[in-house]
């Protein structure tokens, strides 16, 4: 919930104007809050961005007051949205079953759902991270038919790394990052495991983008923070040109959700 409709402009005719049109390798998404979305699509039309939203209602329409659609999403131009970010599952008690309602509907409107998992401090320090990631991936897809999941983005944000400035380690990302893939080949096969995008999303910045996006099984991020500032994002997108181009052929997400 940061930026006004100008500021949003201003940040976006900055990016526009410093980044070369097309940037190979790299996919860059936008997800500004509901009010600037239009604004959005109308100054970064012919500039390399996509637009997606911050979250989505699980109804298509009805008496649901305050709430917006994943259909008036796509009609304002939405590719992606985003779900599960751990404010929305801290503050609006929104669980696993809720988000999948929500996956669906995305799905649905031919849009990509981007869904955030990830643990807490005190989950990571007893040890049940993969436990509680295998949770939320099986809770989140339910029901949902294996060829869509390749269609599905996930994002690793550990919740003790959001918003703190504190980043996971190399190694923890890495085995983490490991794991959702090993998880995703053994619960479906290895087309589907092997080709979806897997983003880290815990305070990653332009200090220490190269490292985290240079590892195996990270294929972009989740940018938060860092993404308000016009400098510090153009610098995240750089280092991801520079390893994007060498590391494999799927584009990285880069996303500004402007909700840090």
């Amino acid at each position: 919930m940061n930026n006004t409709i100008s500021q949003t402009e201003e940040l976006i005719s900055t990016l526009s104007n410093s980044l070369p049109n097309p940037i190979p390798f790299v996919k860059i998404l936008l997800c500004p809050p509901f009010v600037n979305i239009l604004k959005a699509r109308e100054i970064s039309f012919g500039y390399p961005f996509h637009i997606g939203a911050q979250n989505c209602h699980t109804d298509h329409h009805g008496a649901f007051t305050g709430e917006v659609s994943a259909k008036m999403l796509k009609s304002v131009g939405c590719e992606y949205v985003i779900v599960g970010h751990s404010e929305r599952r801290a503050y609006f008690n929104e669980d696993d079953s809720f988000i999948n309602k929500k996956i669906k509907v995305i799905l649905e409107t031919a849009m990509t759902p981007i869904l955030c998992i990830g643990e807490s401090l005190e989950q990571r320090r007893n040890g049940s991270t993969n436990d509680i990631l295998k949770r939320q991936l099986e809770g989140c897809f339910e029901g949902i038919p294996s060829d869509d999941i390749k269609q599905i983005v996930i994002a690793y944000e550990p919740i003790w790394a959001i918003g703190t400035g504190i980043s996971a380690t190399i190694q923890e990302v890495r085995e983490t990052h490991l794991w959702i893939r090993e998880h995703l080949i053994n619960s479906y096969n290895e087309f589907i495991g092997s080709n979806v995008s897997i983003l880290y999303g815990g305070s990653l910045n332009e200090k220490n983008a190269m490292d985290i996006l240079a590892l195996p099984n990270v294929d972009g991020g989740l940018i938060g923070g860092a993404s308000l500032n016009a400098d510090s994002f153009l610098t995240i997108i750089d280092a991801a040109h520079k390893i994007q181009g060498d590391k494999k052929d799927n584009p990285s997400f880069y996303v500004l959700h402007n909700n840090k």
